[in-house]
């Protein structure tokens, strides 16, 4: 079972407490748990699959028992150290650098992954979308639509979103703030140290600050950094109206005035408690009856097409590899929106 720590409590009149968020669930796996032989060779199976034709893994599978042996030893000992990144870049469209770490560090990554997500998960808010199980871009646009709905009064009343963006969001976040958060929910403090021996690993040009975009845990580090934010929106603000993918996010009112208040309040608490800043290019207000873009879709009242930008890119992805399972995979994110003609161009190409 969790184990449970009382934060506190809060004297009230007549000599009562009240009990206001106090308990917080620490995790309760041990360190032998996540590099014992069993769960390394437990996540080298999930991480194999779809990787076998490739030479790092073909080189690291010939002699999998020994590597993986060879593995637990040195984090058995604590003398694990990470290996360098081999960095590269990749457009989507925008250009992104991707820094990919070794076959036994990626192992170890997901090993870490494979214990420490299902419980971070269930203390996350259930309006984050990004990276999650039974979650994702697809749940985020329907939250979206469910909320746009239900505060338009099914589209009766006029909507205002204010949507907002974190610059340069992976490169930005501070090591000793994600350990912190890390230190104070797991209780073997030898797990802490392998995750700051990960976490320590890369910088984005400043030393302590900056994520890889290659690793596994990276994708869990971020929203467990950006927790402490979700739940100051969410228990602080108390806004009813919020969704996060990632470091895109959205809030949703009748009152243009309130979401203008909450701006400032967004802002002073990123820079803060997060060392973050919102992209000033990146922020606006407006209805959702304009038009609203967020993850590829511009949303209105009652569809949402495929964002332009998107759109020209899956043309041009078609043209150069016009495979059936690529036309599949594009026929199945049309479903999602309002792309008749564009669904009529793939059946005939």
């Amino acid at each position: 079972m969790p184990i449970l720590v009382l934060r506190g409590v809060v004297a009230v009149s007549g000599g009562g407490v009240k009990r206001r968020n106090m308990a917080r669930i620490l995790f309760e796996h041990m360190y032998d748990e996540i590099i014992s032989p069993e769960n390394l060779l437990e996540s080298w199976v999930e991480f194999v699959k779809g990787k076998r034709s490739r030479l790092d893994v073909q080189e690291f599978e010939r002699n999998l028992m020994e590597n993986i042996l060879a593995l637990h030893d040195r984090l058995r000992d604590m003398n694990y150290q990470h290996d360098v990144y081999h960095a590269f870049t990749v457009s989507d469209p925008k250009t992104r650098s991707i820094h990919k770490a070794s076959v036994t560090d990626r192992l170890l990554h997901r090993a870490i992954y494979r214990k420490l997500y299902p419980f971070f998960d269930r203390t996350f808010i259930a309006d984050s979308f990004s990276c999650r199980l039974n979650k994702g871009t697809h749940k985020a646009l329907e939250r979206f639509e469910y909320f746009a709905r239900r505060e338009s009064s099914n589209h009766r009343q006029t909507v205002w979103v204010l949507k907002c963006d974190i610059k340069k969001f992976f490169a930005s976040i501070d090591h000793d703030r994600l350990l912190k958060v890390l230190d104070e929910r797991i209780i073997d403090k030898r797990i802490v140290i392998l995750l700051r021996e990960i976490v320590q690993s890369f910088h984005a040009g400043l030393s302590g600050v900056g994520l890889p975009l290659g690793n596994l845990t990276s994708q869990l580090f971020a929203n467990v950094y950006m927790d402490g934010f979700d739940q100051f929106v969410k228990h602080r603000l108390h806004v009813k109206h919020y969704i996060r993918y990632a470091d895109d996010f959205v809030f949703l009112s009748k009152d243009r005035g309130y979401l203008e208040s909450l701006l400032p309040l967004v802002e002073e608490f990123l820079g803060r408690e997060l060392g973050l800043l919102l992209h000033p290019k990146k922020v606006e207000i407006r209805t959702v009856a304009s038009g609203l873009d967020f993850l590829g879709w511009v949303h209105f009242p009652d569809h949402r097409v495929l964002r332009t930008s998107t759109r020209r890119r899956m043309l041009r992805s078609i043209k150069v590899d016009p495979r059936p399972e690529v036309l599949a995979s594009y026929r199945g994110l049309l479903k999602h929106g309002n792309a008749y003609k564009l669904n009529a161009h793939l059946t005939s190409t």
